[in-house]
């Protein structure tokens, strides 16, 4: 055990490393443009999100995700450790858009804030995301926490709702 993470946590690391480079090169391009929706309401019916989040340099970093959506607010579970988590700690802005299991945009990116939420919180995001996509969320899920892999669950709230 490096650093507290276990094997399958590395190994959860190392997939997500393999997915950056299957990336599809319009993620990047497009995920420097402000969005131009102020609800999340394109998410509806769709299977990935594209959540980008800033380097401190100011740098979007796109990286498509399973999302669920309650109450106009996105929920999001990542590895504890992952680079979009370490980002949100430093600047909370985020922009989302619908897109293809690869990061290629199918529709119009929305503003807003991210946060990574406390353990009396994480029930409903894992409830969020459970609805949102049944049985294989709960197999992957089982199988994570079997072999030790730790996570933690963002909410995305569109600025319009952040700001009422």
């Amino acid at each position: 055990m490096v650093d507290g993470f276990g094997l399958a946590h590395r190994m959860s690391r190392e997939q997500d490393r393999l997915l950056d480079r299957l990336r599809d090169t319009s993620a990047a391009d497009a995920a420097g443009i402000p969005g131009t929706a102020d609800t999340f309401a394109a998410l509806i019916g769709e299977g990935f999100a594209l959540l980008v989040t800033f380097r401190r340099s100011g740098e979007p970093m796109p990286t498509p995700v399973w999302f669920g959506m309650r109450d106009g607010r996105v929920y999001v579970e990542s590895l504890a450790d992952a680079g979009k988590v370490k980002r949100l700690r430093h600047d909370p802005r985020i922009r989302v858009a619908p897109c293809t299991v690869r990061g290629k945009p199918k529709g119009p990116f929305a503003d807003g804030v991210g946060r990574i939420l406390g353990a009396a919180e994480e029930e409903n995001a894992e409830s969020t995301l459970d609805q949102h996509y049944g049985l294989r969320r709960r197999l992957y899920v089982r199988l994570g926490a079997r072999l030790g892999v730790k996570s933690v669950y963002l909410e995305l709230t569109p600025t319009r709702l952040h700001r009422a």
